[in-house]
């Protein structure tokens, strides 16, 4: 099962607060009593976003954090690695050290293949993507998708 950790599940839940009201400061404080999640936390991700550059932050009595650019430039792919590194599936998609079989893998190209679909399906989506409501009439990731029984055996 392919999972993010809860910091990134955090830090995507602390962005789309903020995207909601993306003119505005937002003091660490508000965002942990908005979101739910404990100010260590949340000071621990705010940390990282602006040294990602995702967020600004402004010292002083009346500063706090804002997103560095607009929502829709703003990727969830952006986030997770933020959080989470390169984005990919096998530890052999990043680097080929440590994997035993790497010598005689016949596969390898095909999971980075796997790994860029995913990835562009990730930069795709954006900050104002998670803020919409979500259409309950068959939306497209819903769909039942068919695969010919054939094109499995190839």
């Amino acid at each position: 099962m392919l999972r993010l950790s809860k910091l990134t599940d955090y830090a995507t839940v602390i962005l789309s607060f903020m995207a909601r009201d993306k003119t505005q400061l937002h003091a660490a404080m508000e965002i942990a009593s908005a979101t739910g999640i404990a100010l260590p936390t949340v000071s621990k991700i705010l940390k990282l976003l602006v040294n990602a550059n995702l967020l600004i932050s402004t010292r002083g009595a009346k500063g706090g954090y804002a997103l560095a650019r607009a929502p829709e430039k703003i990727s969830i792919a952006a986030v997770i690695s933020v959080l989470e590194g390169p984005i990919a599936l096998t530890e052999c998609s990043i680097s080929h050290k440590g994997c035993e079989q790497a010598a005689g893998c016949d596969i390898r190209d095909n999971w980075s293949l796997i790994n860029q679909t995913i990835h562009n399906a990730l930069e795709a989506l954006t900050l104002a993507d998670m803020i919409k409501p979500v259409q309950s009439q068959n939306p497209a990731w819903k769909q039942e998708i068919l695969i010919p029984i054939a094109s499995l055996y190839r």
